[in-house]
Protein backbone atom coordinates (compact mmCIF):
# COMPACT_ATOMS: atom_id res chain seq x y z
CA UNK A 1 0.00 0.00 0.00
CA UNK A 2 1.18 3.51 -0.81
CA UNK A 3 0.33 6.46 1.45
CA UNK A 4 1.04 10.16 0.86
CA UNK A 5 0.75 12.93 3.44
CA UNK A 6 0.41 16.68 3.10
CA UNK A 7 -0.87 19.61 5.12
CA UNK A 8 -2.61 22.93 4.68
CA UNK A 9 -2.22 25.90 6.99
CA UNK A 10 0.47 25.83 9.65
CA UNK A 11 0.92 24.46 13.17
CA UNK A 12 1.78 27.87 14.58
CA UNK A 13 -0.04 29.36 17.55
CA UNK A 14 -1.96 31.43 18.46
CA UNK A 15 -4.31 31.58 15.44
CA UNK A 16 -4.73 34.91 13.73
CA UNK A 17 -2.18 37.29 12.29
CA UNK A 18 0.55 35.28 10.58
CA UNK A 19 -0.80 31.92 11.85
CA UNK A 20 -3.69 30.15 10.15
CA UNK A 21 -7.01 29.59 11.93
CA UNK A 22 -7.03 25.90 10.95
CA UNK A 23 -4.40 23.22 10.42
CA UNK A 24 -5.30 20.34 8.10
CA UNK A 25 -3.44 17.09 7.49
CA UNK A 26 -4.57 14.73 4.73
CA UNK A 27 -3.65 11.11 4.05
CA UNK A 28 -4.05 9.70 0.51
CA UNK A 29 -3.88 5.91 0.10
CA UNK A 30 -3.60 3.53 -2.84
CA UNK A 31 -4.13 -0.17 -2.25
CA UNK A 32 -2.78 -1.00 -5.71
CA UNK A 33 0.59 0.23 -6.98
CA UNK A 34 -0.59 -0.04 -10.60
CA UNK A 35 -3.48 2.30 -9.82
CA UNK A 36 -1.04 4.81 -8.33
CA UNK A 37 1.07 4.60 -11.50
CA UNK A 38 -2.07 5.14 -13.60
CA UNK A 39 -2.84 8.35 -11.67
CA UNK A 40 0.71 9.56 -12.24
CA UNK A 41 0.31 8.95 -15.99
CA UNK A 42 -3.04 10.77 -16.00
CA UNK A 43 -1.56 13.80 -14.26
CA UNK A 44 1.38 13.89 -16.66
CA UNK A 45 -1.16 13.91 -19.49
CA UNK A 46 -3.13 16.66 -17.75
CA UNK A 47 -0.05 18.88 -17.84
CA UNK A 48 0.04 18.52 -21.62
CA UNK A 49 -3.70 19.16 -21.87
CA UNK A 50 -3.26 22.38 -19.88
CA UNK A 51 -0.07 23.25 -21.81
CA UNK A 52 2.02 23.27 -18.66
CA UNK A 53 5.76 22.49 -18.55
CA UNK A 54 6.80 18.98 -17.50
CA UNK A 55 8.33 20.25 -14.24
CA UNK A 56 5.22 22.24 -13.27
CA UNK A 57 4.08 21.50 -9.71
CA UNK A 58 0.37 21.31 -8.90
CA UNK A 59 -0.09 23.28 -5.69
CA UNK A 60 -3.66 24.06 -4.64
CA UNK A 61 -3.09 27.55 -3.29
CA UNK A 62 -1.28 28.68 -6.46
CA UNK A 63 -3.63 27.30 -9.12
CA UNK A 64 -6.40 28.94 -11.08
CA UNK A 65 -9.93 27.78 -10.28
CA UNK A 66 -10.38 25.95 -13.59
CA UNK A 67 -7.06 24.12 -13.18
CA UNK A 68 -8.01 23.00 -9.67
CA UNK A 69 -11.27 21.59 -10.98
CA UNK A 70 -9.57 19.95 -13.98
CA UNK A 71 -7.07 18.26 -11.66
CA UNK A 72 -9.69 16.90 -9.27
CA UNK A 73 -11.92 15.69 -12.10
CA UNK A 74 -8.93 13.96 -13.70
CA UNK A 75 -8.11 11.89 -10.60
CA UNK A 76 -11.68 11.26 -9.41
CA UNK A 77 -12.32 8.08 -11.49
CA UNK A 78 -9.33 6.19 -10.05
CA UNK A 79 -9.28 3.90 -7.00
CA UNK A 80 -7.82 5.74 -4.03
CA UNK A 81 -9.19 7.14 -0.79
CA UNK A 82 -8.40 9.83 1.75
CA UNK A 83 -8.72 10.82 5.39
CA UNK A 84 -8.29 14.34 6.77
CA UNK A 85 -8.06 15.95 10.18
CA UNK A 86 -8.87 19.65 10.47
CA UNK A 87 -7.66 21.24 13.71
CA UNK A 88 -9.69 24.20 14.96
CA UNK A 89 -6.91 26.10 16.69
CA UNK A 90 -9.20 28.55 18.47
CA UNK A 91 -10.51 25.70 20.65
CA UNK A 92 -7.14 24.20 21.64
CA UNK A 93 -6.13 24.44 25.27
CA UNK A 94 -3.22 22.02 25.83
CA UNK A 95 0.22 23.54 26.40
CA UNK A 96 1.81 21.09 23.93
CA UNK A 97 -0.02 22.73 21.05
CA UNK A 98 2.11 25.84 21.49
CA UNK A 99 5.05 24.03 19.86
CA UNK A 100 4.86 23.36 16.09
CA UNK A 101 6.69 19.99 15.93
CA UNK A 102 4.61 18.21 18.62
CA UNK A 103 1.48 19.83 17.17
CA UNK A 104 2.28 18.51 13.68
CA UNK A 105 3.14 15.01 14.95
CA UNK A 106 -0.04 14.88 17.04
CA UNK A 107 -2.20 15.81 14.05
CA UNK A 108 -0.48 13.20 11.87
CA UNK A 109 -1.14 10.68 14.63
CA UNK A 110 -4.85 11.50 14.59
CA UNK A 111 -5.21 11.02 10.85
CA UNK A 112 -3.29 7.73 10.97
CA UNK A 113 -5.42 6.44 13.84
CA UNK A 114 -8.54 7.16 11.78
CA UNK A 115 -7.07 5.42 8.73
CA UNK A 116 -5.48 2.52 10.66
CA UNK A 117 -8.18 -0.10 9.92
CA UNK A 118 -7.54 0.44 6.20
CA UNK A 119 -3.73 0.38 6.25
CA UNK A 120 -1.56 -2.66 5.63
CA UNK A 121 2.24 -2.76 5.35
CA UNK A 122 2.19 0.81 4.04
CA UNK A 123 5.00 2.80 2.52
CA UNK A 124 4.37 6.35 3.73
CA UNK A 125 5.75 9.24 1.67
CA UNK A 126 6.02 12.75 3.11
CA UNK A 127 7.30 15.96 1.57
CA UNK A 128 10.96 16.76 2.10
CA UNK A 129 10.30 20.07 3.87
CA UNK A 130 11.50 20.37 7.43
CA UNK A 131 14.77 19.34 9.02
CA UNK A 132 16.24 15.84 9.08
CA UNK A 133 15.82 15.55 12.86
CA UNK A 134 12.11 16.35 12.64
CA UNK A 135 11.58 13.82 9.81
CA UNK A 136 13.35 11.13 11.84
CA UNK A 137 11.19 11.96 14.86
CA UNK A 138 8.05 11.74 12.75
CA UNK A 139 9.14 8.37 11.37
CA UNK A 140 9.68 6.97 14.87
CA UNK A 141 6.50 8.58 16.21
CA UNK A 142 4.27 7.11 13.49
CA UNK A 143 5.74 3.64 13.79
CA UNK A 144 5.31 3.59 17.57
CA UNK A 145 1.85 5.11 17.57
CA UNK A 146 0.32 3.19 14.65
CA UNK A 147 2.07 -0.20 14.54
CA UNK A 148 1.11 -2.96 16.96
CA UNK A 149 3.67 -4.10 19.49
CA UNK A 150 5.47 -7.43 19.15
CA UNK A 151 4.33 -9.68 16.32
CA UNK A 152 1.14 -7.74 15.65
CA UNK A 153 0.27 -6.36 12.22
CA UNK A 154 2.53 -3.70 10.77
CA UNK A 155 0.39 -0.92 9.39
CA UNK A 156 3.47 1.11 8.40
CA UNK A 157 6.48 -0.60 6.80
CA UNK A 158 8.59 2.50 6.19
CA UNK A 159 8.42 6.28 5.97
CA UNK A 160 10.12 7.88 2.98
CA UNK A 161 10.90 11.52 2.26
CA UNK A 162 10.62 12.86 -1.28
CA UNK A 163 10.38 16.29 -2.85
CA UNK A 164 6.86 17.18 -3.93
CA UNK A 165 8.03 18.93 -7.08
CA UNK A 166 9.14 15.55 -8.42
CA UNK A 167 6.30 13.41 -7.04
CA UNK A 168 2.86 13.78 -8.62
CA UNK A 169 1.20 11.74 -5.87
CA UNK A 170 2.47 14.10 -3.18
CA UNK A 171 0.95 16.83 -5.35
CA UNK A 172 -2.31 14.86 -5.29
CA UNK A 173 -2.17 14.91 -1.48
CA UNK A 174 -1.60 18.67 -1.60
CA UNK A 175 -4.57 19.19 -3.91
CA UNK A 176 -6.94 17.07 -1.86
CA UNK A 177 -5.78 18.65 1.38
CA UNK A 178 -6.31 22.09 -0.15
CA UNK A 179 -9.79 21.12 -1.31
CA UNK A 180 -10.75 19.99 2.21
CA UNK A 181 -9.19 23.00 3.94
CA UNK A 182 -10.89 25.42 1.55
CA UNK A 183 -14.29 24.32 2.84
CA UNK A 184 -13.34 25.72 6.26
CA UNK A 185 -11.34 28.78 5.30
CA UNK A 186 -13.90 29.90 2.67
CA UNK A 187 -17.20 28.22 3.54
CA UNK A 188 -19.09 30.53 1.19
CA UNK A 189 -17.77 28.41 -1.69
CA UNK A 190 -19.91 25.52 -0.41
CA UNK A 191 -17.16 22.90 -0.76
CA UNK A 192 -17.08 23.23 -4.56
CA UNK A 193 -13.75 21.38 -4.80
CA UNK A 194 -14.35 18.74 -2.14
CA UNK A 195 -17.59 17.72 -3.81
CA UNK A 196 -15.66 16.67 -6.94
CA UNK A 197 -13.90 13.93 -4.95
CA UNK A 198 -16.54 13.22 -2.31
CA UNK A 199 -16.76 9.56 -3.37
CA UNK A 200 -13.07 9.14 -2.42
CA UNK A 201 -13.58 10.53 1.09
CA UNK A 202 -13.51 8.12 4.03
CA UNK A 203 -13.53 10.61 6.93
CA UNK A 204 -12.86 14.27 7.61
CA UNK A 205 -12.51 14.90 11.34
CA UNK A 206 -13.00 18.47 12.56
CA UNK A 207 -11.54 18.86 16.05
CA UNK A 208 -12.17 20.31 18.57
CA UNK A 209 -15.75 21.29 17.72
Amino acid sequence: MLVFIDESGDPGMPPGGSCSAFFTVTLIAFEDHDEAAAVEQRLALLKRELRLPDRFEFHFSKLRTDWREAFLRAVAPYEWFYFSVVINKAKLTGRGFQFPDPFYKYTCGLVFQNAKPYLNDSIVVIDGSGGREFRNQLNTYLRKRVNEAGDGPKFIRKVKVQDSDRNLLLQLADMVCGAVARGYTQPQENNRYRRLISHREMLVQFWPK
